[in-house]
């Protein structure tokens, strides 16, 4: 039997919640291995991924303020970003030319998708902050998710496996050949 006080703080009562304990996500909450300042020489890989060649470095496209790149760890297969070269953290920091050009490649991104693999639809955005859910919160960027009718199961949540059909350097190329024409 319980007593009082852990029925009334739900520490002995059970809730209708379940919980899924993931110890090891606290490295990268605490940001462990997070660029300490702006640039390369920091450890931002957003500032070093442009001096790669776009094979090493999953560029897909470049342009003068903003290239877009391959995530690493994607959500789904062919998830790019959307990323300023100048090392900026906050959405506000662009200026009107790095911004429409952010835009101009967030919309090239979701036709080369589609023309590419048929994306049915997308998840965009930009975690702003790491209390936000940035995990590179120093360094602005873009996510274009593609999303297929029935690509969610759960893969992800009870065997901490994320189903991706191509490598990322197939990906990176075959996005990278219709880019041209989006």
């Amino acid at each position: 039997m319980t007593s009082e006080p852990e029925q009334q703080f739900g520490v002995g009562a059970p809730d209708a919640f379940q919980r899924l304990w993931t110890p090891h996500r606290m490295a990268y909450i605490q940001g462990e291995g997070k660029p300490t300042g702006p640039g390369a020489e920091d450890g931002c890989p957003f500032c070093s991924i442009p001096a790669k060649s776009d094979e090493d470095g999953l560029i897909v496209a470049r342009g003068e303020l903003v290239y877009a790149v391959l995530n690493l760890y994607p959500y789904n297969g062919g998830h790019l970003m959307a990323v300023p070269y100048r090392h900026v953290a906050d959405y506000t920091e662009l200026n009107e030319a790095e911004t429409a050009e952010l835009a101009d490649f967030t919309k090239r991104a979701m036709r080369a998708l589609r023309e590419a693999s048929g994306a049915h639809g997308f998840n965009i955005g930009m975690n702003q902050g790491s209390v936000a859910g940035a995990g590179i919160a120093a360094h602005l960027h873009q996510h274009v998710v593609p999303r297929w009718g029935g690509d969610t199961n759960f893969l992800p949540v009870v065997g901490h496996t994320k189903v991706l059909p191509q490598l990322l350097a197939d990906t990176r190329k075959m996005l990278a050949d219709v880019w041209p024409t989006v």
